[in-house]
């Protein structure tokens, strides 16, 4: 009695109605672990950025190396996490949601194709020519605005990671406090790297901190709300699996 009971409390939180033919145990395993990975990026992540403000001794300068190359370094390791983590949430969506979880998917590898790009040349190409080497060199790769560097990655960030975040918002359907806190984070965060977009666009860069505490802050908080969800939705198959062995269990007794 007490495990057919337990299965069905299960099934009541872990299978919304979201649960569908491609949320399959792969899928959630990946889904679990790249959104807990891009967690764990970030915690590793904020420290390296506050220690090298700290020894800048200012939040305006651009970041110098070693912390610089660290914070590259590990936004190249979250950056196919995150398209990982979307591709789950594709899998998770039921079927009237795909089209938002799919355009979400679509902006969340170009947010990752946009930063890996940037990052992957200032790693290489930027660090192995001298500042004449190049006419207008710090206008194509520095971090002091306006340059072009900067503003792919405030593209990336702000821009496709913001709407990224909120098209999800739709395939998190159903009630509870997860699932309506994932919306209200995702809404909150999305809203806010959109929002990042409107100090370079005026010319007023130091605006830009609006869009980072939507995609340092919040948008960190809403990966590990994800893991959880997917952590708790358990595939159809997996299910009517522990329902047959409830039931042969109770059968037996």
């Amino acid at each position: 009695m007490t495990t057919t009971t337990h299965v069905e409390r299960t099934r009541r939180i872990a299978e919304p109605e979201s649960a569908t033919s491609t949320w399959t145990e792969t899928a959630r395993t990946i889904g679990i672990w790249s959104a807990l990975g891009t967690f764990v990026m970030y915690l590793l992540y904020i420290p390296v950025l506050v220690v090298g403000f700290a020894v800048a001794g200012n939040v305006e300068d651009p970041l110098e190396d070693p912390y610089l190359a660290i914070l590259e370094v590990l936004i190249l390791l979250m950056a196919p996490l995150l398209v990982l983590m979307m591709v789950a949430v594709y899998a998770y969506a039921s079927a009237p949601m795909k089209a938002f979880s799919l355009a979400a998917l679509i902006h969340m590898i170009f947010a990752a194709a946009t930063t890996t790009a940037v990052h992957f040349v200032l790693l290489t190409v930027d660090r192995q020519i001298d500042e004449g080497d190049i006419p207008g060199r710090a206008f194509l790769f520095s971090w002091e605005w306006p340059s072009v560097a900067y503003a792919l990655d405030i593209l990336a960030w702000d821009w496709f990671l913001g709407i990224s975040m909120l098209l999800a918002v739709p395939v998190f359907t159903g009630g509870g406090r997860l699932l309506t806190s994932l919306r209200a984070t995702l809404i909150f965060g999305g809203g806010l790297s959109l929002a990042g977009v409107v100090g370079p666009a005026l010319g007023n860069i130091d605006l830009r901190w609006i869009g980072q505490v939507g995609y340092e802050a919040v948008f960190p908080a809403a990966c590990l709300l994800i893991a959880l969800v997917f952590r708790r939705t358990v595939p159809a198959s997996r299910q009517q699996d522990r329902e047959a062995s409830a039931s042969t269990a109770k059968g037996m007794t």
